[in-house]
This record gives structure tokens, C-alpha cells and sequence, in this order.
């Protein structure tokens, strides 16, 4: 009968560490891959507080404060809203997805979408903030890998990520907002949000301090 030949264990053994490479350089790939999003992420928040600034340096005033007293969106009834506002100012050029009569407050990372608004906190004093939620309601809660877009904001801003405390905050606390293609981009809290740390399943909304410190 004719002898069958097999691998050896020297064979097998680097079939394993070739394999090994292999997977490591994916996960190190899709590391990178997340790492560039969250950059992303970062960055065109940034634009967003940007182009507040910007139109504050023009108008005098910040977008949605049409009693001019400094504070976002505080007005009750006013005249004209963030969206409004950005949109009319063509200096400002806000990052928004989609095309001109169907702007959205959005920022897309691959499958996560996340909501932008501009408001107050309803504190004592009163202060400007931006929100940014995963849902035009600000209702629905982070999962773990928006936890990782937040703690990157909170990284890039605070030196460290902790939404517990600093300039930006994660929260539960329920905000009055309004999202989508006929929103207002405006967010109001009742009260100063109650800051934590960003947690999948109970973080409903990244709070940046933009305007001055908590």
C-alpha cells in the first residue's frame, strides 16, 4: 500500500501563527477603520460649535437668541430658530447633511447617526450648550459603540473621558428637542442636566459646555 504523508507539527504550527497574523491584522484594521470615524466624529462636531462662533462673530449674537440676552433658545416664542438662523447665513456653512430645503442636523458615521441641536441648560445661571443625541428626540439611549464617539468628544475637549464632569457631560436627564429636516436644531433643559458617565443603555444625550465651563 502506498505510505500517506501528513502535516507536521512544525507545519501546523505555522499554519496557526500565519493564521494568527492574519486575524490580528483585521482587528487591528477595524481598529483603525473606528478609531478614523470617531476622529471624524470629533472634527465635524467641532464645525458645528465652529460655525456658532462664527455667526456670533457676524450677527453679534448666537443663532436661535432672538432677545439677543446671550442665551440660546430661551425666548418662548421667538421669531426664528438655530435652523433658521445657520441656514440663512451663508457665512456660517454648517456641516448639515442633505440639500438645500431638506437640511438636517445630523453627522453620519458609518451606521450611527447622531443629532445636533443647540440650546440651554436650564440651570442657575443659565448656560449655552450643544447636544448631541442619537435620536431626533433625544430619547433613545447610547449603545456601546456610541458610548466610544462620546468619550472620544469628551477626550478631544476635556483632556480624559469622563462624561461625570468637565465640558462635556453625558446624561439621562430628558430634553426638550427637536430633530429632522423641519426641526428647530434647538435643545432646552428644564433644569442642569445631572451628568454621568457615558453608559450604554442609560446615556441618552453628550452635553458640551461650549459657551463656558459647567
Amino acid at each position: 500500500m502506498r505510505k500517506e504523508r501528513g502535516f507536521t507539527l512544525i507545519e501546523l504550527a505555522i499554519v496557526l501563527v500565519i493564521i494568527g497574523i492574519i486575524i490580528g491584522m483585521v482587528l487591528k484594521g477595524q481598529d483603525l477603520i473606528q478609531n478614523a470615524r470617531i476622529k471624524s466624529f470629533v472634527n465635524k462636531s467641532r464645525h458645528w460649535e465652529t460655525t456658532m462662533w462664527i455667526y456670533f462673530d457676524r450677527k453679534g449674537k448666537f443663532a436661535g437668541d432672538d432677545d439677543r440676552n446671550g442665551i440660546i433658545a430661551d425666548e418662548g416664542t421667538s421669531t426664528s430658530t438655530v435652523r433658521q438662523d445657520l441656514i440663512a447665513a451663508n457665512f456660517a456653512n454648517p456641516p448639515y447633511e442633505g440639500t438645500s430645503g431638506s437640511e438636517i442636523n445630523t453627522i453620519t458615521q458609518g451606521s450611527n447617526t447622531f443629532y445636533v441641536f443647540f440650546g440651554n441648560d436650564g440651570g442657575s445661571p443659565v448656560k449655552n450648550i450643544m447636544v448631541i443625541c442619537v435620536s431626533a428626540d433625544c430619547t433613545t439611549t447610547f449603545q456601546s459603540e456610541h458610548v466610544a464617539f462620546a468619550e472620544g468628544l469628551d477626550r478631544s475637549i476635556d483632556g480624559v473621558a469622563d462624561g461625570a464632569q468637565g465640558q462635556v457631560i453625558c446624561t439621562s436627564t430628558s430634553v426638550t428637542a427637536s430633530g429632522g429636516t423641519a426641526g428647530s436644531w434647538e435643545a432646552v433643559y428644564s433644569s442642569q442636566p445631572a451628568a454621568a458617565a457615558c453608559t450604554p443603555g442609560t446615556t441618552t444625550a453628550i452635553v458640551y459646555y461650549f459657551d463656558a465651563k459647567r
